[in-house]
C-alpha cells in the first residue's frame, strides 16, 4: 500500500478545498495558533512513518490525552472503573453540567470532561507521581522523549476552570471522586496541556491498532480484550456531539482535541495523527476530520 502517495493526494485535495472553521478562543492560548497549519502523519504496523505538511510540528494534544490517561487506568481498576462512568455516547455539549446531574453524577463516558476528570481522579489515586507519569507513559509508547507541558496553556486552562472546577464539585457531591479537587485538576489540566507532533501521536496511538502491543515500547500496553473495548468507546464517543456522523462518514476509532488534532486507528493495518486548528461548531477539526474522509474513501476501507 503507497500510504505515503496517498496521503499527499489527501493533503493536497484538503488544501485545495480549503474549508474553514475557528481556533478555539474558550482557552485564550489556543486562540493565538496560526489557523493555516495541518499535517498528516500515518504510521504502519512495521513501524514505517509517513508523514506530509507540518506533521513534525508540536501542538495542543487537549482531549486526545484522555484515551492515553484511560489506558493507564482501565487494567488498574476493570471492571469497577465502570461503576464511576458509562460507555454511552453523550449527544450533549463536552462540558455539560445538567447532563451530569440528571444522571446523578455518573458521566456518560471516559472522553466528555466529567468522564475524563474520574479516570484522572482514579490515577491520583493509583500513581504517586501522576503528572510526571502520564508524560513517561506516553514517552514510552511513543518510543522517543516526546511530550511537553506547555506551561501557558495550562495556565489559560486553570485560569478559565469554573465549568470544569464546578463539575469535579458535582462528581464529589455524588460521592464519585476520591482525591482533592485542586490536585486533580491540576493533573487533568496538565495532561491536556501537552504537545506533541503527528508523527509521535500517532507512534503513541499504534497499540490500539495491534490489538494492545506497542512496537515502540515493544510491550503489550493492554490486552487484546481492552484494546478492542478503547476502540469501541473512540468510535462512539471520541468526538463530543459529533461522533455519529463522524463514524458515518470516516468510520475509524478515534479521539479529537480543541487542539485541532485527531488521532484514528484501522485495526491492523496503521494509525494516524491529522492537525489542523481551525474547528467546526462542534469543537472537531475541519480539515482534520475532511482529511480522514477522504484517506478512507481513497483507501476503500474502514471498520465497516
Amino acid at each position: 500500500m503507497d500510504y505515503q502517495g496517498v496521503i499527499e493526494e489527501v493533503y493536497q485535495e484538503v488544501q485545495q478545498e480549503n474549508q474553514r472553521g475557528k481556533v478555539a478562543t474558550y482557552i485564550p492560548e489556543l486562540a493565538s495558533v496560526n489557523p493555516d497549519q495541518f499535517g498528516i502523519a500515518l504510521v504502519d504496523l512495521q513501524g514505517r512513518v509517513y508523514g506530509v505538511g507540518d506533521y513534525q510540528l508540536p501542538f495542543s494534544i487537549q482531549s486526545i490525552s484522555k484515551v492515553l490517561t484511560l489506558t493507564m487506568v482501565f487494567p488498574k481498576f476493570d471492571p469497577q472503573l465502570w461503576s464511576r462512568v458509562n460507555v454511552e455516547p453523550s449527544g450533549n455539549p463536552f462540558n455539560s453540567i445538567a447532563q451530569l446531574e440528571y444522571e446523578k453524577g455518573i458521566p456518560r463516558n471516559p472522553f466528555i470532561n466529567a468522564g475524563a476528570l474520574v479516570i484522572t481522579d482514579a490515577l491520583c489515586s493509583k500513581f504517586d507521581n501522576p503528572t510526571q507519569q502520564i508524560s513517561e507513559f506516553i514517552n514510552e509508547i511513543a518510543g522517543k522523549n516526546c511530550v511537553a507541558i506547555n506551561p501557558a496553556v495550562k495556565s489559560s486552562e486553570q485560569n478559565h476552570a469554573e465549568r470544569n472546577t464546578a463539575l469535579a464539585y458535582f462528581l464529589k457531591s455524588y460521592k464519585n471522586f476520591d482525591n482533592p479537587i485542586n490536585q486533580v485538576l491540576d493533573v487533568y489540566f496538565s495532561h491536556c496541556a501537552m504537545e506533541m507532533s503527528c508523527v509521535d501521536l500517532a507512534k503513541s496511538f499504534s497499540f490500539l491498532a495491534n490489538d494492545g502491543y506497542s512496537l515502540f515500547a515493544q510491550r503489550e500496553i493492554l490486552s487484546e480484550s481492552h484494546a478492542r473495548r478503547i476502540n469501541a468507546i473512540m468510535l462512539t464517543c471520541g468526538f463530543y456531539d459529533e461522533a455519529g456522523e463522524f463514524a458515518y462518514r470516516v468510520g475509524l476509532p478515534g479521539k479529537s482535541g480543541v487542539g485541532g488534532g485527531v488521532a484514528a486507528v484501522m485495526p491492523h493495518k496503521f494509525s494516524i495523527a491529522v492537525w489542523s486548528p481551525e474547528l467546526n461548531e462542534k469543537g472537531n477539526s475541519v480539515k482534520s476530520i475532511r482529511a480522514l474522509e477522504l484517506l478512507t474513501d481513497k483507501l476503500s476501507f474502514s471498520l465497516f
